[in-house]
């Protein structure tokens, strides 16, 4: 049994989504038990069935990605892995797929259902503009793209210093307001989600959904900052015909 979540947003009938959880798969602790990631000490064998069990659930072709916290953008493409954080799609039943257990993953599709791309967001790559680059890819008007953020560290879990406040108040001097004092001299909690509304928002998109998650808080979800030795969780994004 699993509890993986579909998205609830208005995207196209023939856009598709999933994102997994801890649930669903034969990793044994501390990635117990569907760790989607070959990359962080998990028994291949494991992730391999895993990621197996994934396809055989959704029928779709995940395109996994080597991510780097950077701001390429590729074409999805199943038969290779590509170093990249985010990637796009216009074929049905291939799937942009990108991993976490604390970043942002976030989910794009283009109001008439033609396509779609998903971004893995660190705060790093996120003020460096992966989104922008997302979207650029994409190729599509703001105003015709529909977002979704994915689970993500909740802003009363994400303590960073003030030198990630500047990366972001440099670019938007909108972005103060998702820093507040954390109490610990020259630390501030980060609303990851509210940095990527603004950024989307200065790029014509409105339409942003999705969210209201902590991964550190809610144990359905990996976690690097709640235990450092974890797995990673998927997002996904496809189209059918």
């Amino acid at each position: 049994m699993h509890d993986w979540l579909t998205p609830q947003w208005p995207a196209p009938a023939r856009v598709k989504t999933c994102v997994t959880t801890r649930t669903g798969g034969v990793s044994l602790a501390p990635y117990d038990s569907c760790n989607l990631g070959e990359h962080v000490g998990d028994q291949p064998p494991a992730v391999q069935k895993n990621r197996q069990r994934l396809v055989s659930l959704l029928g779709c072709k995940p395109a996994w990605l080597q991510q780097v916290h950077g701001v390429a953008v590729v074409e999805a493409d199943p038969l290779r892995v590509h170093e990249a954080d985010a990637s796009w799609s216009n074929k049905p039943g291939v799937a942009c797929t990108v991993m976490t257990a604390d970043c942002l993953p976030v989910l794009f599709c283009d109001r008439a259902g033609t396509r779609v791309a998903a971004a893995h967001a660190g705060w790093r790559g996120l003020a460096n503009g992966v989104l922008e680059a997302t979207l650029d890819k994409l190729g599509v008007p703001g105003g015709q793209v529909l977002v979704w953020l994915g689970p993500a560290i909740g802003p009363q879990a994400f303590e960073v210093g003030g030198e990630v406040r500047e990366a972001f108040v440099a670019q938007h001097a909108s972005a103060a307001a998702a820093f507040v004092p954390s109490g610990n001299p020259g630390k501030f909690l980060a609303d990851i989600y509210q940095l990527a509304r603004i950024r989307l928002a200065a790029r014509g998109v409105e339409a942003v959904y999705g969210g209201d998650f902590c991964t550190v808080n809610d144990p359905r979800f990996f976690s690097y900052r709640r235990a450092a030795q974890t797995g990673r969780f998927a997002s996904l994004i496809w189209l059918v015909n």
